[in-house]
């Protein structure tokens, strides 16, 4: 891929990536191995307002967690999932009704179904591509490695 291709690409995330939207990880996981935990601290330690979501959870790093997506305190602008692909299917239609912007499938949540759902509503979805990855090529700590994530990893 040539550089030029590459950056454009890039320039596609800008708008997801924006320090004034609000985050809600579905998924998020009090267990530090668990990526659902790591894609919720990189966007808490990244500055983001972000809001964990699993019903299981009271609390995670600190932070009160919602049972849902239409608990939360804040409408979100991104949904990010990292839970299994059916899960994913199950909230797409939350994010519509809801008014979310942006949705981000991490590898492993990515269901086809719920992309098109959510296109056909008008959502901007990105899958196949981590979240933490994508930041930090875009931000200051670009060129730094991170893992790949997935969800039930």
């Amino acid at each position: 891929m040539s550089k030029h291709k590459a950056v454009a690409e890039l320039g596609a995330f800008e708008g997801v990536l924006d320090e004034k939207n609000v985050f809600a990880v579905v998924g998020a996981s009090r267990d530090p191995e668990k990526f659902g935990h790591k894609v919720f601290k990189d966007l808490l330690e990244a500055g983001y307002e972000v809001y964990p979501v699993n019903p299981k959870a009271e609390e995670i790093l600190g932070r009160r967690c919602y049972p849902d997506l239409r608990s939360l305190p804040k409408r979100p602008d991104v949904v990010v999932f990292v839970v299994p692909p059916a899960v994913t299917e199950r909230l797409a239609r939350d994010c519509v009704e809801l008014g979310v912007r942006y949705v981000w499938m991490q590898p492993g949540a990515e269901s086809e179904k719920a992309v098109e759902e959510l296109e056909a509503a008008g959502v901007k979805v990105f899958h196949h591509v981590c979240i933490m990855i994508t930041r930090r090529k875009l931000g200051p700590e670009a060129g730094e490695e991170g893992e790949h994530e997935g969800a039930g990893r």
